[in-house]
């Protein structure tokens, strides 16, 4: 995989994030969890009420676990919990992390068309990289870039226009898809076209962020809808 390519200066990128957007991995990230509340003493968590914390990130999930069950957390435990989360995560990928439908189809049908694919994701780096190649799919990306791949992370644009250049984009010709206020946010602040999906992992509706788009499934993101997103970006950068 590359993360630069000759020709992906010529090209407008599409730039995805990951859990949520592109894979469902909830399961996986609640076994996870799970496995640490049971080592540390708690009862297995409720799946539907933590699936909208997936997408904040495992402490956040361990301590809204937490939380629900009335129990302290120190520092220490969190520390502890959190490398036993990530131990456990790791090893078990791919699991039960399935793609949304109609992803594949419509990375290809972008691919054909002529645009650049890259992954910017909160995940840690080698996570996102680890879960995409177990599924035989991360050579589709220019780039995959994780929340220790630069000093800062999203909803900071930086780390959206940071994964654009390394893959030599042009961010007044790239489009952010996400399903998080922090995806939404970031490409709020770069300038750039939004389209959210609406079955991702957040505890607001995307329509409360406003971004430029909203889909309920991958058939909607059309090649329509990407050049008029496009063209109004460039027409609004000139």
């Amino acid at each position: 995989m590359s993360h630069s390519s000759a020709n992906s200066a010529a090209r407008p990128v599409i730039v995805f994030d990951l859990d949520g957007t592109l894979v469902d991995t909830a399961p996986d990230l609640l076994d996870s969890l799970n496995h640490c509340l049971i080592a540390g003493g708690l009862t297995p968590a409720d799946p539907v009420a933590l699936r909208k914390f997936v997408g904040s990130g495992a402490k956040v999930m361990i301590e809204r676990a937490y939380q629900a069950q009335n129990r302290q957390l120190t520092d220490a435990d969190m520390q502890k919990l959190f490398a036993l989360f990530m131990e456990h995560y790791n090893d078990n990928m791919p699991g039960s992390s399935v793609f949304y439908p109609g992803v594949l189809t419509c990375l290809d049908r972008l691919s054909d068309a002529g645009y650049g694919l890259a992954v910017c994701t909160n995940k840690f780096e080698i996570s996102a990289k680890t879960l995409l190649e177990g599924m035989g799919e991360a050579h589709r990306f220019l780039a995959i870039c994780g929340q220790d791949t630069f000093p800062y992370r999203k909803p900071d644009p930086r780390h959206l226009t940071d994964t654009i250049a390394q893959v030599q984009g042009n961010p007044h010709q790239a489009i952010m898809v996400g399903d998080s206020r922090a995806d939404i946010d970031a490409a709020k602040a770069a300038g750039i076209p939004v389209i959210a999906v609406d079955f991702g992992y957040t505890d607001l509706h995307v329509s409360h962020f406003e971004p430029s788009r909203i889909i309920s499934h991958y058939d909607e993101l059309t090649l329509d809808m990407v050049s008029d997103l496009l063209e109004a970006a460039k027409q609004a950068a000139e």
